[in-house]
């Protein structure tokens, strides 16, 4: 295969979709070399989808459509927290996206640039297509041709679903780490797992809450890509945020309530293993004492000299014995 080849394959596994709409209608698929063309020309809305892009396929995309310097370097790089950028004819936002695998999260970037006529999302490490969304609105073109900004809230309440299905999955792994600590106790190897899973759900919220923030923004705050009618979607888009998030910080406090249970259990049960030796130690010291008493070898001691002197010995022996193990078994200790 040629490298021309080569080059072609890798710009198809780039750029997911280009598609030009037209009063929400899908018209045709735009190449890269035409979009600023086509933008220029006020058709309806671009939407562009790239993953894991080059370097060099995204600063073309981007500076095709207008964008400053200072907003290409900002989405070459790879971003930890959420973020939202005016550039006045242009919005930048970044978002964190959750997955779990193995019962572990998995953290991925997705950008998104709101224009006038267009929006370019860009997906980093998240295993999460926009072809079921992209579908979705396709099949409703009153929704579609609402423009860019309406899109990029749907893309961002979108988001908040891969949240709530990465909730449940940790959910059901919580159940099973809650189930392990109550009914065995916490050994260490469960510490070291309930530390780890408390780890990923502090890092989960602490990618998740920032957009609430985001979207709050972008339903208060007048900006010039943003149309008055799309701010309500956005407002939801929060609200459903702040839920997903108070979810993420439940479960975080459902494993440190699990553990203190469990500690609670293994302080209990050692506290009753001590309880009965305790009493043990007790019954067990009356013959200890007595025996050492007689194994005194002195000459007069009582019933020494007796027939009867053992078996009464023995006997006084068997009830102080007796009558401890029926105090201690009647109080709970045995």
């Amino acid at each position: 295969m040629s490298t021309e080849e080569h080059t072609a394959d890798d710009s198809k596994r780039e750029v997911v979709a280009s598609i030009a709409y037209v009063n929400g209608r899908r018209e045709r698929e735009v190449p890269i070399d035409e979009v600023a063309q086509y933008v220029s020309q006020d058709h309806g809305m671009l939407w562009i989808g790239l993953r894991n892009p080059r370097p060099e396929v995204l600063a073309k995309v981007a500076s095709e459509l207008g964008a400053c310097d200072k907003n290409q370097e900002e989405m070459l790089e790879s971003h930890r927290r959420p973020k939202i950028i005016d550039y006045g004819n242009m919005i930048l936002i970044v978002a964190i996206t959750v997955e779990v695998e193995a019962e572990r999260p998995i953290f991925g970037e997705t950008q998104f640039l709101i224009g006038d006529g267009f929006l370019i999302t860009v997906r980093r490490g998240a295993t999460a297509g926009h072809s079921p969304l992209r579908e979705r609105l396709e099949a409703s073109p009153d929704l579609l041709k609402r423009g860019s900004d309406y899109v990029a809230s749907e893309l961002l309440d979108w988001l908040v679903d891969r949240y709530v299905a990465a909730a449940g999955k940790i959910e059901s792994v919580v159940e099973g780490a809650e189930q392990k600590l109550l009914i065995r106790g916490a050994k260490d190897s469960d510490i070291r797992r309930l530390y780890r899973q408390r780890r990923d759900l502090l890092r989960i919220h602490t990618v998740v809450s920032p957009l609430a923030e985001i979207c709050r923004r972008l339903a208060r705050v007048e900006m010039s890509a943003v149309d008055e009618h799309a701010r309500p979607y956005f407002g939801e888009v929060a609200d459903r945020v702040l839920r997903v998030d108070e979810l993420f910080n439940s479960l975080r406090e459902s494993l440190a309530f699990a553990f203190e249970a469990s500690l609670m259990i293994g302080q209990a049960a050692q506290n009753d293993t001590t309880r009965k030796l305790a009493s043990w130690a007790a019954i067990l010291a009356v013959p200890t004492a007595i025996a050492g008493i007689y194994g005194m070898n002195f000459e007069f001691m009582p019933e020494l000299k007796s027939p009867w002197g053992y078996p009464i010995t023995l006997g006084v022996i068997v009830s102080i014995c007796s009558v401890l193990y029926w105090r201690f078994r009647k109080s709970g200790w045995l």
